[in-house]
């Protein structure tokens, strides 16, 4: 059996008046794979809390099966929980620690033959008359994941269970994670902020920032269309170029968008797209590139969408499959707040919900704004004075081939497809590409 859950304008807003989980909506389709992905103390984990009945839900409703859950205690939602710190008793064999929860739900019956059949499907049969102590990590982890799978729940929720372990096990369990629950069938919630774990595990990706739901999709939807600035740098491995612009739309020329020292022309005629980046003329913006967006090669071998600059070689990595390499353009990069702290020093009063299908649309869009402003251009009139905040070498990285040959200081022609452009409002909203599907005043 698996499960449906569904959280409706779900918040969690502790005593001293701290709201880490805002108003979230999300439906989990049975046997689905949802990870909820987000830097440390975005609310993530205090969603799967309140899912499985461990923390009390202050506004909104659950739903499980379709049934309101709110007060059902955690013993009666049929769920098994896979911890970070994996939570075995020291005391107890790593069999006993899978049988015990069987234990429990059955007092008379005989756990062996269940605890010895997980203990097959995850491989370690030799494991089960040791105690924790005597165990690795990843066998820890294996461990902790059997005593969740014997009980065969409807769902399982698993927050950063990877996350104390080496990069080379996890990987290697994050394969096993994604084998096992695919053949059991049954729902899983995810909780990371490894966006490389999320977009290999989940069939849906849930990011969330300052406990508001950003954006939900495919792995694939969420990398190619990000809904806001946010989204756009979370997601992503090296993370996204963003530098700061100034549309130009003079109605006798070329619509250009000025990177500082550089411009991007774009070509015409203008794309639908493109058309759209008028409203914005003399207004800065923030330009979205990923690493694979540009390219090296002589400006004469530009093919149709692609558009000249001119780098200055900054540093270059060396990733052995491929090469990273900095460049200085003369732009200015964006600043995102809340990647890494994701609490703003102060939020917006909270708006009223009204109805109505317009409403409800445009509502959509002021969601991923009520944590706060996702972008920064400009340092506030408030803050107090002090360096800007550190970067890496140079305001654009390419990837290449790894068998490429730059110095530090090298000019290099480069080529950015526009087919790959993205562009932003000064609020750090996704203006281009244009969204799907644009508000209807009229329905």
């Amino acid at each position: 059996m698996t499960r449906a859950i569904s959280l409706h304008d779900v918040s969690k807003v502790y005593t001293k008046g701290t709201r880490v989980v805002d108003r979230l909506s999300l439906d989990i389709a049975p046997g689905e794979f949802l990870v909820l992905l987000g830097p440390s103390g975005c609310g993530k984990s205090t969603v799967l809390r309140m899912i499985a009945g461990l923390e009390d839900i202050t506004d909104g409703t659950l739903l499980l099966d379709g049934e309101r859950s709110n007060d059902l205690p955690p013993s009666g939602r049929d769920m098994a929980m896979v911890f970070q710190s994996f939570a075995l008793y020291p005391s107890m064999t790593s069999g006993d620690n899978i049988g015990f929860p069987l234990r429990i739900e059955n007092p008379g019956g005989d756990p062996r033959p269940r605890v010895d059949a997980t203990a097959r499907m995850l491989g370690i049969e030799d494991l089960l008359d040791r105690y924790p102590a005597q165990l690795s990590g990843g066998e820890r982890q294996r461990v902790a994941m059997g005593r969740a799978i014997a009980r065969h729940p409807s769902a399982f929720l698993m927050d950063e269970p990877l996350s104390n372990l080496d990069a080379k096990l996890r990987n290697h369990l994050r394969a096993e994670i994604s084998k096992l629950t695919r053949e059991l069938g049954a729902t899983t919630v995810y909780v990371t902020h490894d966006q490389s774990e999320a977009m290999s595990l989940g069939d849906r990706v849930a990011v969330m920032r300052s406990g508001v739901l950003q954006q939900v999709g495919t792995p694939r939807e969420v990398y190619a269309l990000p809904r806001n600035v946010f989204v756009a740098a979370f997601v992503g491995t090296p993370r996204i170029n963003l530098l700061r612009g100034l549309v130009r739309a003079p109605l006798d020329g070329a619509m250009t968008i000025s990177l500082g020292k550089q411009f991007l022309r774009l070509p015409e005629p203008l794309s639908l797209d493109h058309q759209l980046l008028r409203v914005q003329q003399g207004r800065e913006v923030i330009v979205g590139l990923r690493s694979e967006a540009v390219r090296i090669a002589k400006h004469a071998s530009a093919r149709p969408g692609e558009v000249p600059l001119t780098g200055l070689v900054e540093y270059v990595e060396f990733q052995g499959h491929e090469a990273l390499v900095h460049f200085n353009t003369g732009s200015r990069p964006a600043v995102v707040p809340d990647l890494e702290n994701p609490r703003p020093a102060s939020r917006p009063a909270r708006r009223r919900r009204r109805d109505g299908s317009v409403l409800d649309r445009l509502r959509e869009r002021a969601e991923a704004l009520r944590a706060g402003s996702v972008a920064v251009l400009d340092r506030p009139a408030d803050a107090a004075p002090g360096p800007e905040p550190a970067h890496l070498p140079g305001d654009l990285v390419v990837r290449t081939t790894p068998d490429i040959d730059l110095r530090h200081g090298m000019q290099v022609p480069l080529l950015v497809d526009l087919a790959h452009l993205f562009v932003f409002d000064q609020h750090g909203e996704r203006i281009c590409p244009a969204p799907a599907r644009l508000p209807d005043l009229a329905e």
